[in-house]
């Protein structure tokens, strides 16, 4: 006998909600690409936002330092190297000053970009990739390799590439897939980056092995015609976005060991928009965003049927051109922020960042809505991938204090050591005393500080580059503007209150050490 009361679910994640920047907290007046491509057209990461841009005679993107936000000024400096339309650009994930783009021009440039803000237009790129006979549509770089990047052009080649190489060109890569019948529409990998789901505009869904080149599954469904295809972290399921045989936007739900039927599908709405799936792998949650409307729609994905849970919506009368998405490690864990979108609205030239928030009362760090995530430093060198090896991301902890956010070890001056935190407190210790207002007053306490460690390592120990917000101060152009000097001054002021909490929490894992020692010697009786 069936129960008439309704089954509830028991979710943390059941109240998420959907907050928009404040208008001070865009970024307006940005000449948005107005390309018909299915791409995201946006790239973030914890320092800069990446768009494509309209520009004449070629193409180009800006990069936006992430703070750096109202109204850009119209002469701001483009990323141009490109003879044709710029169509994807992606951030490494492991060197948060590299990019990569690919363009109509057939080719693809790996990019430097400066530490320091951009005072010209860049038109050198770093590495150029000569391969693809037509023009190049998608990039994706490795998840867990260092320096393996993955393109796909109009000529239905999936070409890999290994950037580990000192030349400037790179005339071929180190693997070529060229089994697809028609254009590749999107790429996913797995968790370790062992596996390559693709789909393809014969609206087939492939399983690909890509260092045999080999295909291991491959969806004949007809029912659901894919579009966009998303590897669903370590739950052995994938999610693909589509059309029904009635036109209908559709999501469904596959079994990554058996494509021959999936799961579940359902139909979402007749709009005719590519809807763009994002998974956090940490909180299993789906995100689907629709091109062309406004609306953010998300899911909570179970391992047991059945499977699909819808929570709720973000609405917006605003429709979006494309999206870019934050990595978890550039988050505000103090708000309970889970995810953070940046929104393309063409028709107002705007990029609004939309916060995914989960309601909570208390202020401390919430461990259970913020396990371990991927960081930022690779788990394998390009020759280990490409010899055979397998790894997983290296995981780190978003609790502040407990690992800084950094790129490559070879920028050592944009990080502070971890293996040192007494010479690392000294180092903040005297970056506060020179910032604070307070402190400037009392010049001879400085003095005196400084009398028993005069000479020329002194002076070159003052001279350490200042980081706010992962820039060098001394290299970031003099404020010429009321607001711009405002800016500077909350970013200063951001930087001190990050640094304390960051010293605040060398204290506690000093004490704890202390504890810890204390009891070993107890224990041994040597104490």
């Amino acid at each position: 006998m069936m129960s008439w009361h309704p089954q509830y679910r028991s979710s943390k994640f059941r109240h998420v909600f959907g907050k928009p920047a404040s208008k001070e907290n865009c970024y307006d007046c940005v000449p948005i690409t107005r390309s018909v491509h299915d791409n995201h057209f946006c790239a973030v990461n914890p320092h800069f936002i990446a768009v494509v841009t309209e520009c004449a005679g070629g193409g180009a993107f800006l990069v936006i330092p992430l703070h750096q936000t109202g109204k850009l000024d119209p002469h701001y400096p483009k990323v141009c190297g490109h003879k044709g339309n710029v169509l994807d650009i992606k951030w490494n994930p492991f060197d948060d000053f590299v990019i990569a783009s690919c363009s109509e021009d057939a080719t693809i440039k790996i990019w430097d970009i400066p530490k320091q803000l951009l005072s010209r237009n860049i038109t050198l790129s770093k590495k150029e990739l000569l391969g693809h006979g037509r023009r190049v549509g998608l990039l994706e770089w490795h998840p867990t390799a260092a320096n393996i990047l993955f393109s796909t052009g109009y000529d239905y080649k999936l070409m890999i590439w290994n950037l580990d190489t000192k030349e400037p060109v790179i005339l071929n890569p180190v693997k070529t897939i060229d089994f697809h019948q028609d254009v590749i529409l999107s790429m996913s990998f797995n968790t370790d980056g062992s596996l390559l789901a693709t789909t393809c505009k014969d609206r087939k869904i492939r399983i690909i092995d890509p260092r045999a080149g080999t295909v291991l599954q491959e969806a004949n469904y007809k029912s659901h015609r894919a579009n966009k295809v998303l590897f669903l972290g370590n739950m052995k399921k994938l999610l693909s976005t589509g059309t029904s045989r009635w036109n209908n936007r559709q999501i469904a739900l596959w079994n990554e060991d058996d494509l021959s039927v999936p799961l579940i599908e359902e139909d979402l709405d007749g709009s005719s928009g590519v809807l763009f799936p994002f998974f956090d792998s940490d909180t299993k949650m789906l995100y689907v965003v629709g091109k062309g409307d406004g609306n953010i729609r998300y899911y909570e994905i179970s391992a047991e049927k059945p499977y699909l849970n819808y929570l709720t919506e973000y609405r917006s009368y605003l429709p979006q051109k494309g999206i870019g998405i934050m990595p978890k490690r550039g988050l505000d864990v103090s708000s309970c922020e889970i995810f953070r979108f940046y929104k393309l609205i063409t028709t107002k030239g705007l990029i609004e960042p939309i916060s995914m928030i989960v309601p909570r009362r208390s202020e401390s760090y919430q461990e259970d809505i913020y396990p371990l995530t991927a960081g930022s430093q690779s788990a394998l060198t390009a020759r280990e991938w490409l010899s055979g090896m397998n790894k997983g991301p290296i995981l780190v902890s978003l609790r502040p204090g407990s690992e800084l956010v950094n790129s490559q070890p070879q920028f050592p001056e944009r990080t502070i050591s971890n293996s040192r935190p007494l010479e690392s407190n000294r180092y903040l210790d005297r970056i506060e005393r020179k910032m604070t207002f307070e402190d400037a007053k009392k010049p001879h306490k400085f003095q005196d500080e400084k009398r028993p460690r005069q000479g020329m390592d002194q002076v070159q120990e003052d001279r350490k580059p200042w980081l706010s917000n992962g820039f060098d101060l001394f290299e970031c152009p003099p404020p010429k503007t009321e607001n711009e000097l405002l800016q500077m001054f909350y970013r200063q002021q951001e930087e001190i209150r990050r640094l304390r909490e960051l010293v605040n929490q060398r204290e506690v894992q000093i004490k704890q050490l202390e504890l810890e020692i204390k009891n070993v010697h107890m224990n041994s009786g040597t104490y």
